[in-house]
């Protein structure tokens, strides 16, 4: 079962280097999810007994604004902007535009994006990305607070120009209703390196317990449990630890205990993840967010929904560790590659914003694909 992810990208690359597989390639491009979702994905007969575990990032994957830049819905939503356009420099070295759309992975050979060339860039569909003015100005329409109901202190966020908006994308609480519909067994495990963890848990608790949500007013309908403690995972060159309230886990008394620890977590809570381990390490796979694999486990899958999980193993943000033996310690580094759509997602905020199904499809589209690979190891 070592093969989990190999025979994957035995499957998604043919001899000749293309893609041959028949489940989706990643959100990007065209902005129609229908084009992304096999058919009858959405009514296959999955496993409603697996427990879904899923590690959900916060800024530019649920939230559209950043406290630790300080930046509102504009700002950040232009910031991921200038990650998904893309362009090279030409011989005269100028900046060229390859593609007028926005995508998560690159339109052809030898692009790069905005970002990657110059950096963080203020005001970035002002200047030089003003061509995606009209993609900045449709999303924020769709981010707007409804008009006629009073802002929330929790859910609402106050944007540039004073213009009230969602703080918690409604895909997100979409996506919980769409789980506890289909009866599946799961959790959710915020995971995060910046400081928006408490108040996120309080907004959460607004909407699920109060019904506070002017769109979602009967969440506390669901029922759904709320871990209000924030947790920390905490990295170094010893091992990981893993501590919220009194819990506490260490990867020196095996990898597999912290495992079995996140799989039995239930409902909704969340942990800060280690940010300076990640920049020591060069913002690369080695110091990126844990996430335990275990291919063997067809009880619990493991699901990370990130924007920042990249194909390039030299910067991404989620470290995948795959366990090797059916009940073993043991674990190798998957590269994201061979993980991708099976249990890592690269968020794609403009779909999380247009569509309020997105986080869902691109669950079901990690459940096929992992069964899949589960039936393939098996054989």
């Amino acid at each position: 079962m070592e093969e989990f992810s190999e025979n994957y990208c035995r499957e998604a690359e043919g001899h000749d280097g293309t893609n041959s597989r028949d489940v989706p390639e990643p959100v990007c491009g065209t902005g129609d999810p229908a084009e992304t979702v096999p058919r009858g994905l959405l009514s296959s007969h999955q496993d409603q007994r697996k427990k879904l575990v899923l590690h959900v990032d916060l800024n530019n994957t649920i939230l559209v604004s950043d406290t630790v830049t300080a930046q509102g819905p504009v700002a950040a939503l232009e910031g991921f902007l200038s990650t998904a356009t893309w362009g090279q420099m030409s011989g005269q070295g100028k900046w060229e535009w390859l593609s007028d759309s926005a995508s998560l992975l690159p339109p052809c050979d030898g692009a790069v994006s905005y970002y990657s060339q110059f950096g963080r860039t203020p005001g970035f569909t002002s200047a030089a990305g003003r061509r995606f003015r009209g993609i900045l100005d449709e999303h924020l329409d769709l981010l707007r607070w409804p008009e006629g109901t009073k802002g929330d202190g929790e859910l609402s966020v106050k944007g540039e120009g004073g213009r009230l908006y969602h703080w918690i994308l409604p895909s997100f609480f979409q996506l919980l209703k769409d789980l506890v519909e289909e009866r599946r067994d799961f959790a959710i495990i915020f995971r995060t390196f910046g400081t928006d963890l408490p108040r996120v848990l309080r907004a959460l608790s607004r909407a699920l317990n109060e019904g506070a949500h002017p769109l979602f007013p009967d969440l506390p309908d669901l029922k759904l449990n709320l871990n209000m403690t924030p947790g920390k995972i905490r990295c170094s060159k010893r091992g990981i630890v893993l501590s919220r309230g009194e819990d506490r886990m260490s990867s020196r008394d095996g990898e597999r205990g912290l495992y079995q620890y996140l799989s039995s977590v239930e409902g909704l809570g969340g942990f800060n993840d280690h940010f300076d381990w990640w920049a020591s390490n060069s913002f690369s796979i080695r110091g990126g967010k844990p996430l335990w694999v275990d291919p063997f486990d067809q009880h619990v899958q493991h699901i990370f929904i990130d924007d920042n999980i990249r194909q390039n193993d030299e910067d991404t943000i989620v470290h995948p560790k795959v366990f090797l033996d059916p009940g073993g310690a043991e674990t190798r580094t998957a590269c994201t590659s061979e993980l991708y759509d099976i249990t890592l997602v690269q968020t794609d905020l403009l779909q999380a914003i247009s569509h309020p199904s997105y986080f869902t499809r691109r669950v079901h589209i990690c459940l096929e694909n992992y069964e899949r690979n589960l039936q393939q190891g098996a054989g």
